[in-house]
């Protein structure tokens, strides 16, 4: 590659401008501080090996809105005679932007004339036509964190299911049930026995899963008694909405014989003393269809 010394000697003078137009140390930085000095000592004779390229990043200051947008610039050996890379990037822009406006300067870089210095008119170029580009950028980044904060806000669907089988002591069954509520992160309670009771509460997605798992492949005789559905938007209204604070089965003192499973029924009177603990005794008229009455204590 042919290095002619009147094309590096441009080079040099028109870094030299640039550096007493941008003072400042963080202005004007050089990817490589020792460039200018061996380019001079190619140019003035004593260095023989070819010299590096100048390249460098000048901060553009973009006065309306204001912003840095940087400008990276490499001289290839034959600038001005042939056109240099540039490269914008700026935090101000979106990615998308930023790619915008770099589609854009090489349009502009295009129509410069070959021969001529054009650092001075991208400068130019730049503080015209960035303001539009980091507006544009601004407004994107706005309806992103304006559509992150509507999905945050979005209300959570919350349900309770309440679950009536009529028996429930497999012990296949009782290892099943709070291991996949466990699993799904959903409390309430099973109650054993003859009735068979179950009620899930949490996120309705995993409440409804939970209900097809439990169900199949042939559990026959089960059915959901009674749904509750809410939305809450925030973690405290899914507090406020759940009645229990984990999972539990019930172990309340049962009658009958043990040895029978068909005769193997829990004390209901302690059951409605448990919803009414938990606010939630409405529910055994529901299973039921009667006014219980709680056990004599």
């Amino acid at each position: 590659m042919e290095f002619r010394k009147d094309l590096l000697e441009l080079q040099l003078s028109e870094l030299d401008m640039l550096m007493s137009m941008y003072p400042g140390g963080d202005e004007l930085v050089l990817d490589s501080p020792a460039a200018p000095t061996d380019i001079r000592r190619f140019v003035d004779g004593p260095r023989q090996a070819p010299p590096p390229r100048l390249e460098f990043t000048l901060n553009v200051q973009v006065v309306e809105p204001k912003a840095t947008v940087a400008m990276w610039c490499s001289f290839p050996p034959s600038y001005p005679e042939e056109l240099p890379k540039i490269h914008l990037r700026s935090t101000d822009l979106s990615r998308q932007q930023q790619k915008d406006i770099n589609e854009n300067l090489h349009t502009f870089l295009s129509t410069l004339n070959l021969g001529e210095l054009c650092t001075m008119p991208v400068v130019q170029w730049i503080q015209e036509n960035a303001g539009k580009h980091i507006i544009l950028s601004r407004a994107e980044l706005q309806n992103v964190a304006t559509q992150s904060a509507n999905e945050t806000k979005e209300k959570t669907s919350l349900s309770r299911f309440w679950i009536y089988s009529h028996h429930i002591y497999r012990q296949e069954l009782l290892r099943k049930i709070p291991s996949m509520a466990k699993e799904l992160d959903l409390t309430g309670f099973c109650l054993p026995g003859k009735p068979g009771i179950i009620c899930v509460e949490g996120q309705t997605r995993d409440c409804e899963e939970y209900w097809h798992k439990l169900r199949y492949p042939n559990w026959k005789h089960i059915s959901c008694k009674h749904r509750e559905d809410v939305e809450c938007k925030d973690q405290n209204e899914e507090a406020s909405f759940r009645l229990f604070s984990r999972f539990e089965e019930l172990t309340f003192e049962a009658h009958g014989d043990y040895g029978l499973r068909n005769d193997y029924h829990m004390d209901l009177g302690r059951f409605l003393e448990y919803l009414k603990e938990h606010k939630c005794d409405y529910m055994f008229s529901i299973f039921f269809g009667i006014e219980g009455k709680e056990s004599q204590k």
